[in-house]
């Protein structure tokens, strides 16, 4: 076992972890953070994706010790201290981006992460972006409206 330590969602935390403990066991398990969730287990699904000194990742595939100090925001760190939404969780519950909520941690630490680098995305862009996240319930429509709706745009309408 080995002490890892790094701040998670503002807070300094440490726990002691074998070599092979993933960073998304180390939030679940160690520290109680749920909220990051395990789908596929092969990074191919985005249930995981947290943000690392401020970019996203997905969490089911990279060790905890390569953390070390690093700055970790899962989707437990998005809301306020009061419990107030975001404005990304905000629009994805507005604009109904969410069915049974498995994807949506990834999906908002995700567009958290595209509206950080491209503040006024495209449709298609937005689309692009969220190729590495799966969703089986939404057909993506309703996320893709949020996340345009956080960036204080609309979806444009398709002509009948």
């Amino acid at each position: 076992m080995t002490k890892v330590a790094m701040s998670v969602n503002g807070r300094a935390v440490s726990g002691e972890v074998e070599g092979r403990t993933l960073l998304v066991q180390f939030l679940r398990e160690g520290l109680g953070l749920t909220g990051t969730h395990v789908g596929c287990d092969t990074a191919q699904c985005g249930a995981c994706v947290v943000h690392v000194d401020g970019k996203a990742l997905k969490a089911c595939n990279v060790f905890a010790l390569d953390f070390e100090g690093a700055e970790v925001t899962t989707i437990e760190g998005m809301a306020a201290p009061d419990g107030t939404l975001s404005p990304i969780q905000q629009a994805f519950q507005d604009h109904h981006g969410l069915q049974c909520g498995f994807c949506t941690p990834g999906m908002v630490m995700s567009a958290a992460a595209l509206l950080a680098e491209n503040p006024k995305p495209t449709e298609a862009e937005v689309r692009e972006y969220l190729e590495g996240n799966l969703c089986r319930c939404t057909g993506y429509h309703n996320i893709v409206k949020a996340i345009l709706a956080a960036s204080g745009q609309e979806m444009a309408v398709a002509a009948e």
